[in-house]
């Protein structure tokens, strides 16, 4: 008899919430987590295949920390696709523009490379402060 894997069905898979405070916390293992969560990894029925129904509400994304000199040294690269259009940003300069993202960038490097990527940081909701508007779908604390 021949023995198949059994992919888990869209109707299977529920919706599930989950809150993270980024306070005090190091980027890079706060991307690390909230990647894992996103793809799905720490739920029994995880098939690379298949998107499920995970968000991820960061909040406190202002107040993340990062080791060593990254915060004077580390770059962010952009091009806008014209010859000499390579743009540069620091850490420092985005942490007050934009802090959520900051962390979409340092999640986004951690997913996999594929089509389900995009449809993945979508399922990323980032802010800056404590606030935010998914209080209705009651998330439930990630721990770190």
């Amino acid at each position: 008899m021949k023995k198949t894997t059994r992919r888990p069905q869209s109707a299977e898979l529920t919706e599930t919430w989950y809150l993270v405070d980024a306070k005090g916390k190091v980027l890079g293992r706060l991307a690390t987590a909230i990647a894992t969560a996103l793809t799905g990894k720490n739920q029994p029925n995880f098939d690379p295949s298949v998107p499920n129904k995970v968000k991820v509400v960061v909040i406190n994304a202002s107040q993340i920390k990062v080791t060593g000199l990254k915060a004077e040294q580390k770059e962010y690269y952009h091009h806008t696709g014209y010859l000499g259009g390579l743009k540069t940003t620091t850490y420092a300069k985005l942490l007050e523009k934009d802090p959520a993202d900051i962390i979409r960038r340092a999640v986004s490097g951690m997913l996999p490379k594929n089509k389900l990527r995009d449809l993945k940081l979508n399922d990323l909701k980032v802010y800056a402060d404590d606030k935010h508007l998914h209080a209705a779908q009651k998330p439930v604390k990630l721990e770190l």
